[in-house]
């Protein structure tokens, strides 16, 4: 009879033992996780506002990029060329375009006293050119070399150069260090573009 008693205390208290110590365990793992989502909480806040800068600051860099990206698009047309692989005659059909850079004085403020400098009769002063216009003539007078500068850079490659992503954006690049150098200043090559390119 006293050895059944024993027995029992010693399930009692190996069962109470078993209980506090999972207790122990749920409460310090609930306490760990609690500071743990604090700090961790804490650092990505810090982290996250140095990162990212104030809204005015924001609104400068949004602004000055716009201002940058920004430029005049020239079409350089069609072109029907043939690429430089071995075994097979391969052709492209690609239809080019540049944007280049604005000048200062390529779009001047409107003067308010053009349109209402007279009272009618031949005092008023002659409509303003279109600025465009004097930009695509600008621009006209490097065409020819311009477009012998992309025929001759993609005239080069073959046709697998050019199937991959990475070969357009490298013959996108060499064109625009050409023009760069053909334009010698005047104006900056931003972007140059592909519309149609077919490869047979």
């Amino acid at each position: 009879m006293a050895e059944n008693e024993n027995a029992n205390d010693k399930n009692q208290d190996f069962t109470k033992f078993l209980i506090m110590t999972i207790a122990s365990i749920v409460i310090m793992f609930i306490v760990f996780a609690g500071v743990n989502y604090v700090i961790m909480e804490n650092l990505i806040t810090q982290k996250i506002s140095t990162i990212q800068p104030s809204g005015e600051e924001l609104g400068d860099e949004e602004g000055g990029e716009d201002e940058i990206q920004k430029g005049i698009i020239v079409d350089l047309g069609d072109f029907i060329l043939n690429l430089c692989d071995e075994n097979a005659k391969k052709y492209l059909k690609v239809n080019v375009a540049i944007e280049v850079s604005r000048k200062d004085d390529d779009f001047p403020p409107e003067d308010p006293n053009a349109k209402s400098g007279g009272h009618g009769g031949h005092g008023e002063a002659a409509p303003a050119a279109d600025p465009m216009a004097a930009i695509q003539a600008e621009m006209n007078q490097y065409k020819p070399a311009i477009r012998d500068a992309v025929i001759t850079n993609l005239s080069s490659k073959t046709s697998s150069e050019l199937a991959t992503a990475a070969g357009k954006e490298l013959a996108k690049e060499q064109i625009t260090n050409d023009i760069n150098s053909i334009l010698a200043g005047e104006r900056e090559v931003l972007r140059v573009s592909f519309g149609q390119f077919i490869i047979q």
